[in-house]
């Protein structure tokens, strides 16, 4: 009997015991059900304690992802800047290469057409441009005339250095005979109309050893004959295939196929279009370039 005794009260004690841990989790139950309401439990449940190493370790992790974050931003901004500048790039190098090119005018041997501090846009196109490094050039889609303004490299006889542009007008293609009687120029038996040459009056005439390259091109009847051929008169001569002659429009100031022979075709780049800026270059003002501006100029056709 004792030990039942002794054993009675431990289990009321027991049942006691558990009556009130429910009563307890009935009471947190019943505290907790409006945080439960407005979702503070949740977030109570997720956030550990103000100070607390999750929360710390959560606060560097999203400065990290924002740091992160920036430079990513910045890295994709300048690859963005950078394809850009690339795409910009490649874009004038084709254009510049095969389309369009600009030229400044130096001299004075295209006056009155064209005059020094003037700057020209040169189709490229239309003669076929030449593919850098090769020997090889796109189609074309027009041959020069006569009359034409172009521009080319000149030959060798030249005594330019590489890469040396030229612009000048055609006056002689393949199988046309020229001469130049006194200033004026013959071609194929009859005087050429050109209103575009600078008159500068009576000008002493020149004679050059540069000329005697015109000997082997010479008509067959002009053999025989002595021929001491000058700046002003001289021929006639037979342009052969694939050549051009080519001479400026201040005839008494400019060194062209009178003196260093016929233009390859492959020599010609193309054919200037208008003028887009131009100023006079002899003006004594330091700023001549913005203060001495040829409006009337900019934007005209050549021809």
């Amino acid at each position: 009997m004792a030990h039942v005794e002794g054993a009675e009260p431990e289990r009321v004690s027991d049942a006691q015991g558990t009556g009130a841990q429910r009563e307890n989790d009935r009471g947190n139950r019943l505290m907790d059900w409006p945080d439960r309401e407005r979702g503070d439990v949740g977030l109570a449940a997720e956030t550990p304690p103000h100070g607390g190493p999750g929360a710390s370790g959560r606060a560097a992790t999203g400065r990290g992802d924002g740091a992160r974050g920036r430079h990513t931003s910045v890295t994709r901004w300048l690859w963005d800047w950078t394809k850009s500048i690339i795409v910009a790039f490649l874009l004038f190098v084709v254009l510049r290469t095969f389309v369009v090119e600009a030229f400044q005018i130096p001299t004075a041997s295209m006056e009155n057409t064209l005059l020094v501090g003037d700057f020209l846009l040169v189709n490229k196109m239309v003669y076929g441009a030449e593919v850098p490094g090769t020997d090889l050039s796109l189609p074309s889609f027009d041959e020069p005339e006569h009359g034409e303004v172009v521009v080319f490299e000149p030959p060798p006889e030249a005594g330019q250095p590489p890469r040396t542009n030229y612009v000048k007008r055609v006056v002689g293609i393949a199988g046309d005979t020229l001469r130049m009687k006194d200033g004026q120029l013959h071609r194929n038996g009859f005087e050429v109309e050109e209103d575009y040459v600078k008159q500068r009056g009576r000008v002493r005439d020149v004679r050059s050893p540069q000329f005697r390259w015109q000997h082997a091109y010479l008509v067959q009847y002009g053999r025989r004959h002595p021929y001491r051929p000058s700046r002003d008169n001289w021929g006639p001569i037979i342009v052969p295939p694939d050549r051009y002659f080519v001479m400026g429009d201040n005839r008494a100031n400019s060194e062209d196929s009178r003196y260093w022979g016929f233009v390859p075709k492959r020599s010609i780049k193309g054919r200037p279009l208008i003028i887009y800026y131009s100023y006079d270059r002899t003006a004594p003002t330091a700023l001549r370039w913005l203060t001495e501006i040829r409006w009337a100029r900019i934007l005209d056709p050549i021809h």
